[in-house]
């Protein structure tokens, strides 16, 4: 009732936003705070119950399965939640648990379809949502409307829990806030001053070119430009040159998975590397695989997790090699925390009724092997801690996959953005 009670105070407002925030004109906003807190009510109370489940719990997963984030989430994070779903043997309330997955190909209108379709057609009672921003906060509204836990792992954009919070989605991971602060922060302190960005031409892009601008800004640095590629480009010559010509001392990648790769091994082959510092914003094991110790060496990363972090996440790291012949990245290792999380949450219930779920998740910490005694906050926020790593000189990794130092562990609390500092209604200050 409570988590019910706040979608109405809320309004319909954060809709007109959800949708701006993906490139799609947004409706016109309400006449007043009255009259969209009326609409929300309606929603709430109209909301369609889900499709019978008869003796199967189904769930979904909604990433990229094939394109630039595929390596980083994609097949590895459906074994993961496949895992968590072998590690409660496999039923839960007396019923078979299934797992659906979907490709969302970077289309915010097949994200939102298929999610409508598996909840209202197929009984989906949760979904696990992966890579791509402005996929996630489409996606967000609906399962809002819905009433039905949405978690998210690879979407990072910080407005998910700030402006456009939602009291049925859990921004799980990470958030493009603490990375900036974690990673930027760092790289301000080494002396690199003057920044330009390369910057993926989507919500997650943009979200992180700002909140890392805030950082240099803060830290009295100084961006000098920025530059924004579509997402999956072929060709990053023509951005390289235009950021080797603002003579800026740091060259920092807004962008991740295979535009990363592929933007980084560009910049040394144009020999970028020769007269900028490069900073990867958000970098990930695969992207250090394929990129090669000799040209990632000393970049410096901020991440949640790291498979190699502890006995936990080893045991965890080695179990997932076994299944799928590489090391997890955090945003998968955050897939199976997740689905563990709400499949503790549904028998600790009893039932799959999404408020009540909701209700027992903000009140009970994550304790596992990816998080320990983080709770949710009121925004849907995960408060785990965040690391900043250095990638290892060749000879220094040991072993296959073993490619990061820990420099220091960032407490949740000064990583992501603070109450005072939220703009979610959800948060009381």
């Amino acid at each position: 009732m409570k988590l019910l009670q706040q979608m109405a105070a809320m309004g319909m407002l954060a809709s007109t936003v959800w949708l701006g925030a993906c490139g799609d004109k947004a409706a016109p906003a309400a006449s007043s705070a009255a009259s969209a807190a009326s609409t929300a009510a309606s929603v709430v109370a109209s909301a369609p119950a889900s499709a019978p489940g008869g003796d199967t719990l189904r769930v979904g997963f909604i990433t990229d399965m094939s394109g630039v984030y595929a390596d980083i989430d994609g097949p590895g994070g459906a074994a993961a939640i496949e895992m968590a779903i072998e590690d409660v043997g496999g039923t839960l309330l007396g019923k078979k648990i299934e797992l659906l997955k979907a490709d969302h190909q970077h289309k915010t209108d097949i994200a939102a379809t298929t999610a409508r379709e598996w909840v209202d057609q197929q009984g989906v009672q949760a979904i696990f949502g992966g890579t791509n921003s402005a996929v996630a906060l489409a996606t967000s509204k609906l399962m809002a409307e819905r009433q039905k836990p949405y978690f998210l792992n690879g979407a990072g954009a910080s407005r998910i829990t700030n402006e456009d919070c939602s009291p049925f989605t859990v921004q799980y991971a990470y958030d493009t806030v603490a990375l900036a602060r974690v990673a930027g922060k760092a790289l301000m302190e080494r002396g690199d001053k003057d920044w330009y960005f390369l910057t993926s031409d989507f919500a997650f892009g943009h979200s992180l070119e700002k909140d890392a601008s805030e950082v240099v800004l803060a830290n009295g640095g100084k961006v000098v430009g920025a530059v924004r590629a579509p997402l999956g480009a072929s060709d990053f010559s023509s951005f390289l040159l235009q950021a080797q010509a603002s003579k800026a001392q740091v060259l920092a990648f807004a962008n991740g998975g295979g535009d990363f790769i592929n933007s980084v091994k560009a910049a040394n082959e144009f020999g970028v590397n020769k007269t900028m510092k490069m900073a990867g914003l958000i970098v990930f094991d695969p992207d250090v695989h394929a990129i090669g110790l000799k040209d990632a060496q000393g970049l410096i990363v901020a991440a949640p997790w790291y498979w190699d972090l502890n006995d936990e996440s080893r045991k965890f790291g080695e179990r997932f090699y076994a299944k799928f012949q590489r090391m997890p990245t955090y945003l998968q290792a955050g897939d199976y925390s997740a689905a563990l999380t709400y499949f503790k949450a549904v028998k600790a219930v009893g039932s799959t009724d999404g408020a009540k779920i909701m209700e027992y998740l903000y009140k009970t910490p994550v304790n596992d092997m990816f998080a320990q005694n983080a709770i949710i906050r009121g925004d849907g926020r995960l408060m785990n801690d965040t690391y900043l790593f250095e990638v290892k000189k060749p000879e220094e990794s040991t072993r296959p996959w073993d490619y990061y130092k820990q420099i220091k562990r960032v407490p949740a609390e000064e990583a992501y953005t603070k109450v005072a500092d939220s703009k979610c209604p959800l948060l009381k200050k």
